[in-house]
């Protein structure tokens, strides 16, 4: 088991600071479950974990050593969005999995291995991917990875490409494989039950930057952050929402502040309804940024009235 820590972590590209000065533990053996509307950075910090993305500065840690200095094969994987073009269509599924692979030596039977480990017939190999659907073209992504030998996944909306009728089957497979193989992983979806459903841990992005985190079911259940509330409230669920709250106000009807030109202080403040649009005493939202004291917050809240939300009961 690995542990993967960004510390300080920041990605630009031009301009546009996509992710800004994010720390953030995956801890052995464990998973963490990254939400986040979209463009709020989830995905390029996880392609800054598999060196897909330039790291501007801060550091990805993988055991300590920074990831930029890891050998090609790098014990750290990752499984994308979209299962259609995540695999050559040109080449054989076994082929696709065997490519991966750090040894040439008995690679057929470990592509059979594979892909019994995620509930494919390995007489399969042969076929292209385009002979798949797209939840076994997930599960082949999936096999593709593990023949890396990861000791950490990183599994960016695997399957918010696929229909409703499959998405709980890869679900499970993901979790059962990564119990069985003790893996560490950053599990990114906007989906909250997804993420309840998976996560041990939950951290939320906004804005290019971490906003809440801590463990999945406090986070989920009695959330200090109004943006992690706004996204539970406007979540739906079987019961409603999945923060079951009368009277809790959703997001509010504004579009989010332009990631070139973020707001001064809270970034949520311009949409937050607890903030000043509300609350027009509360200038210190709009004046002084309330990441440097998170850490003092409970679930490191980056909210200078986090401590304020009321104890809200399990559900």
């Amino acid at each position: 088991m690995s542990a993967l820590r960004f510390d300080g972590v920041s990605v630009r590209y031009g301009k546009l600071t996509a992710v800004d000065g994010v720390s953030l533990t995956v801890p052995s053996g464990q998973v963490v479950g990254l939400v986040g509307e979209s463009g709020s950075g989830k995905s390029t910090l996880a392609r800054a974990a598999a060196g897909l993305a330039p790291v501007s500065a801060g550091r990805v840690l993988l055991d300590g050593v920074d990831v930029r200095r890891l050998p090609r094969r790098r014990p750290l994987q990752m499984v994308f969005q979209d299962p259609y073009s995540s695999l050559d269509p040109r080449m054989a599924i076994g082929e696709s999995i065997a490519e991966a692979m750090p040894r040439r030596a008995g690679r057929r039977a470990e592509v059979a291995r594979l892909l019994e480990l995620v509930n494919l017939d390995p007489d399969r190999a042969d076929l292209l991917p385009g002979q798949l659907s797209g939840g076994q073209r997930q599960r082949v992504a999936l096999a593709r990875a593990l023949a890396g030998q990861p000791k950490v996944l990183v599994a960016d909306e695997i399957t918010s490409a696929l229909d409703v009728s499959v998405q709980g089957a890869v679900l499970n497979l993901v979790r059962d494989v990564q119990r069985r193989l003790a893996l560490s992983m950053l599990f990114i979806s906007h989906n909250l039950a997804v993420v309840r459903y998976v996560s041990d841990v939950v951290a939320v992005m906004y804005l290019g930057r971490i906003v809440e985190a801590g463990p999945a079911e406090q986070v989920l259940t009695d959330p200090k952050h109004p943006y992690t509330r706004d996204l539970l409230a406007a979540a739906p669920s079987a019961h409603g929402t999945l923060l079951d709250e009368t009277g809790l106000d959703a997001l509010a009807d504004t579009e989010p502040a332009d990631p070139h030109h973020p707001p001064s202080g809270c970034r949520y403040h311009p949409r937050c309804p607890i903030g000043p649009l509300v609350h027009p005493d509360r200038t210190v939202c709009v004046t002084a940024d309330p990441a440097g004291e998170a850490a003092d917050r409970p679930h490191s809240a980056a909210c200078h009235f986090a401590a304020s939300h009321p104890t809200r009961r399990s559900a």
